[in-house]
């Protein structure tokens, strides 16, 4: 394979990237949406490494490399699209609301809503992706701590360290286990491996917290929200649609992101039934009197707007989904341009998988997990499955050490901004260290087997 790290083209694609990414860190300083850089960068890579390869007279290899990351993206843009819109449906049918409130309704204690709260993170993040389990959790524990900002604090950090590492045993917990999963190096059942390693991860850090929450009982909320019509289908389906999409993936050798796309089929059918029955709804209010129709219309708010399942995936993550593809485009570039085998060569090479692993990790936690797994993914250097296990584990729980290290802790800084700080998360990071520790000796004592070649 061709290498131009030593050309000019090399890098000067490298300082784009460079300059691109620390755009994408200062975000909530400059508000400029992280995707905007990124794709721009992107499009200026791919440029200097087409003029790279055409000095080599190779512009049709270049053609192919882009093509294929093209491809790759692809595939996560599809799947993520069909998943987000599911959430968001399950979201405007009321689900995660009815959710909260029925917590919150409990009459727990401030410790025994930290313990569940982290509890349902972990158990809920492997099917619903980390960054939406976080924030339903996330208004929980506001809700129930209202004016405690030592126990939202310490219940935030639970809560983002309970989803990343629940994340990590399902390739639908977090973007790098998917994207593992469909790169084929990891298979679906063997992902369950970590599902100890990854408890371990969160019940360290989340005993010691636990440690400085009272037990105090907040008055418990009689508030409670109506499923709109529907919504407990939704789940149904969603829960099929993952299903068929493991067999599909495992029998049939189909890409996940065919069986994905059939069920968000399937859940647009759906929704126009829905729709039908809600316009129907609208139009008998309309057909009663003034005065009945105006009590009508407020026990049926719902029938007011009728279900679009397009307005659902109107509300998709469309920041994130670009941030994806100019991140796999910048990677892929500077693949092309010689610099992940270089890196491949120097971590893996030199420093063998074990610590090069580790390090993935750690350094997920200041730079974004994805690019950090798509550049591992694109070295795609030889390791055993306990390796390749080892990787997926520590990228998706190594953003738990700062809050800025993944899209859960982001979130929840802007959820409970001012309470749980980047300084509130740093104060625990110890704690935090010795669970990400723990997971990898659990990892490589439980599942010491996969480590061989």
């Amino acid at each position: 394979m061709l290498s131009f790290t030593d050309h000019w083209t090399g890098y000067v694609a490298l300082a784009v990237f460079l300059a691109a990414y620390v755009l994408v860190i200062v975000e909530e300083n400059i508000h400029l949406r992280k995707s905007k850089p990124v794709m721009v960068a992107a499009g200026a890579i791919w440029i200097l490494t087409a003029i790279a390869y055409a000095s080599q007279h190779q512009s049709h290899a270049v053609t192919e490399i882009l093509r294929h990351n093209l491809l790759e993206y692809a595939e996560l843009l599809l799947f993520l699209l069909s998943a987000m819109t599911f959430i968001n449906t399950m979201s405007e049918r009321n689900i995660f609301e009815a959710l909260r409130t029925r917590l919150m309704s409990l009459g727990l204690s401030l410790r025994a809503v930290f313990w569940l709260t982290g509890l349902l993170a972990f158990f809920i993040s492997p099917i619903a992706d980390n960054l939406t389990t976080a924030l339903v959790m996330g208004a929980v524990v506001i809700a129930m701590g209202a004016g405690n900002r030592r126990f939202i604090a310490a219940a935030c950090i639970n809560v983002v360290v309970a989803a990343n590492a629940g994340g990590t045993f399902s390739p639908f917990g977090d973007i790098t286990t998917l994207m593992v999963w469909q790169k084929g190096v990891v298979h679906f059942g063997d992902f369950f491996a970590l599902f100890v390693p990854s408890l371990i991860n969160w019940l360290v850090p989340g005993a010691l917290i636990s440690m400085t929450v009272s037990r105090e009982k907040p008055s418990a909320t009689m508030q409670t929200v109506q499923v709109k019509y529907g919504g407990y289908v939704v789940v149904i389906l969603f829960l099929i649609t993952i299903a068929g999409t493991v067999l599909m993936h495992h029998f049939l050798a189909m890409p996940p992101f065919l069986g994905m796309m059939t069920g968000l089929g399937v859940l647009k059918i759906y929704g126009y039934l829905i729709r039908r029955k809600e316009l129907d709804e609208w139009a008998e209010i309309s057909a009663l009197d003034n005065e009945n129709a105006i009590s009508h219309a407020t026990s049926l708010k719902p029938a007011v707007k009728p279900f679009d399942v397009f307005i659902s995936m109107k509300r998709v993550e469309w920041d994130t989904l670009m941030f994806f593809y100019g991140i796999m485009l910048c990677v892929g570039g500077l693949g092309a341009l010689g610099y992940l085998a270089t890196l491949s060569d120097v971590l893996y090479g030199g420093l063998g998988a074990t610590t090069a692993n580790i390090l993935v990790g750690l350094l997920s936690s200041v730079i974004d997990n994805i690019p950090v797994m798509f550049a591992v993914l694109n070295m795609n250097p030889e390791m055993s499955l306990g390796q390749w296990l080892l990787v997926t584990l520590t990228a998706g729980v190594g953003g738990s050490l700062l809050s800025i290290g993944s899209a859960a802790g982001v979130a929840l800084m802007g959820q409970a901004r001012g309470v749980y700080t980047f300084f509130a998360h740093l104060k625990w990071t110890w704690a935090i260290a010795l669970g990400y520790a723990a997971s990898i000796a659990v990892h490589r004592v439980m599942n010491g087997a996969l480590f061989s070649p």
